[in-house]
């Protein structure tokens, strides 16, 4: 198949993502939601080239993306990862904290409209991957503290190519994605691309 063939080809994750990666099939519900090896590869190179000093991240999830994203960048760079669910902190945060990389991730559980801006940060990369129907909302969020240069990068924007699809036309998670993807196109404070890797992988460069 071509995906085996793409990741075959493609720079596996280091060890400790690999074994995050099998824990995360193993012991969550949906693992499918983790970056997976080959976009959390594409993520660690993007943060090669970038070289943000302060990434936000929407989404933590088992923290397979922030781990990636963290173990391609420098020194006294930290990745803020935001996550809503409380119950899914006792198997993240271990993990966070055991990385080799672990002093460049803070984990934040809860409202991330309330936790964000009262922080004052300002964004070099943010990464979206969370609930759907806010995509929009978090966009709009997280804009204000990025600035010319800024990379954002939006998980999921294909929606198993439900977005094309009339059937899902009353689907409330793939009208959210065609909103956030209108949203973003009609937006002349960026310019963007949608990759179809995985799921869909958005990347917004400010102007």
């Amino acid at each position: 198949m071509l995906n085996d063939y793409i990741a075959r080809h493609s720079t596996p994750p280091d060890p400790y993502l690999h074994r995050l990666f099998r824990a995360t099939n193993l012991h969550l519900l949906r693992p499918r939601m983790a970056s997976g090896p080959v976009q959390g590869q594409l993520l660690r190179m993007l943060m090669q080239l970038a070289r943000p000093r302060t990434v936000v991240e929407i989404g933590t999830y088992s923290g397979y993306s922030a781990l990636a994203m963290a173990s391609g960048m420098e020194a006294g760079a930290t990745v803020h990862t935001f996550e809503v669910n409380d119950e899914q902190e006792a198997f993240t945060r271990p993990w966070l904290e055991g990385a080799p990389y672990a002093a460049k991730v803070e984990m934040y559980v809860g409202n991330v409209f309330e936790l964000l801006p009262p922080m004052g940060l300002s964004i070099d990369v943010a990464y979206i991957d969370a609930n759907k129907r806010e995509y929009v909302e978090y966009y709009d969020l997280l804009l204000p503290f990025m600035h010319p240069g800024s990379l954002l990068l939006a998980d999921n924007t294909l929606w198993d190519g439900h977005v094309v699809d009339p059937a899902y036309d009353r689907d409330a998670q793939t009208v959210a994605i065609r909103r956030f993807n209108d949203h973003v196109a009609a937006d002349p404070r960026v310019e963007q691309v949608i990759l179809a890797e995985r799921d869909g992988l958005t990347l917004v460069r400010v102007k």
